[in-house]
Formats: structure tokens, sequence, C-alpha cells
């Protein structure tokens, strides 16, 4: 396997299991996820459906698209994660679907009942898991900036390399 064809191939492999560990901890562990973990999902199957594309064409100018769109993909993944970390720490509001708005415009037991109705079951400010004081969010802005930096360190060698 050319180098041409390694690199999406590691890219769809590692988003793939990003994607997989989440649906391990929702389907196996039992963590429901929020408005938010769910949207920060799709630019890894972004990724894969990308990658998976320049894996089976294995053309240069193809991978290097790929390349540089998974980029641009990954920063907004991690813009996500880092907004998600900010609706947990409670320095900026979330979406009020997912952040729970409470019940004080209630003012009769219908009005609660429809304020109950149109709130989230799983709130996006409440950190239902983390590993060493970084909840899932956390993890996955990390993830997202490595696989950036790794993304454009490869674009950079496969761009250098057809400049040659």
């Amino acid at each position: 396997m050319t180098s041409l064809r390694l690199v999406p191939l590691l890219l769809f492999v590692a988003a793939g299991v990003v994607v997989g560990s989440a649906l391990l901890s929702q389907y196996v562990g039992g963590l429901q996820p929020c408005e938010l973990c769910l949207a920060e999902r799709w630019p890894y199957y972004i990724v894969m459906a990308l990658n998976l594309l320049a894996l089976l064409a294995g053309h240069r100018r193809l991978t290097e698209a790929v390349l540089a769109l998974s980029g641009i993909v990954f920063l907004a993944s991690a813009g996500l994660g880092a907004y998600h970390v900010g609706v947990e720490q409670h320095w900026i509001a979330g979406p009020t679907a997912c952040a729970g708005g409470g019940t004080a415009g209630a003012k009769s037991i219908e009005d609660l009942q429809k304020l109950l109705l149109q709130q989230q079951p799983v709130r996006c400010d409440e950190i239902q898991w983390s590993l060493f004081g970084v909840s899932l969010a956390g993890w996955n802005l990390v993830v997202s900036l490595m696989l950036l930096v790794f993304t454009l360190g490869q674009l950079r060698q496969v761009l250098s390399r057809s400049a040659r």
C-alpha cells in the first residue's frame, strides 16, 4: 500500500474508532448522548466518507483535496468540542433545548407539561462521564486537535512530494 492510500486509511480508521467509541459508550456503557454529543459525531462521519472516497480512488489530487477538507472538518470538530466544554463548564450558554430551560415560565399544569416535554432528556451542561477530569466533550476537543495536526502534517508532506 502506497503512502497515498495509507493516510486516508489511517484517517478513516481513526474517525471510525472515535465514532465506534461513542456508540459503544452509548449502547454498551449506557451513556445517553445529548444534542451536542450527537452533533460532535457528524464531523467524524464526514471524514470517514471523504477518506473512503480517497482510499478507493487513489488519485493524488483527490487525496490532497480530501486531506485539506478533512483538516477543515477537524477544525470544525474542535470548535464543536470547545463549545460543548464551554457549555459544560457554564462559561457559555448552550442551546436552550439542550441546557434545560427550567420551569419558571409555567403558569399552569399544562404549561409545565409543555415545558417539560420540550426539554432534552440529557442535558448538555451536565458532565455524565470523565477520565482524568476531562469530559467526553473535552476528549473530543483533544482528539480533534491531534487529528487536525496529523492531517495538516500529512497534507504538507503530500504537497511537497507532488511539487518535486
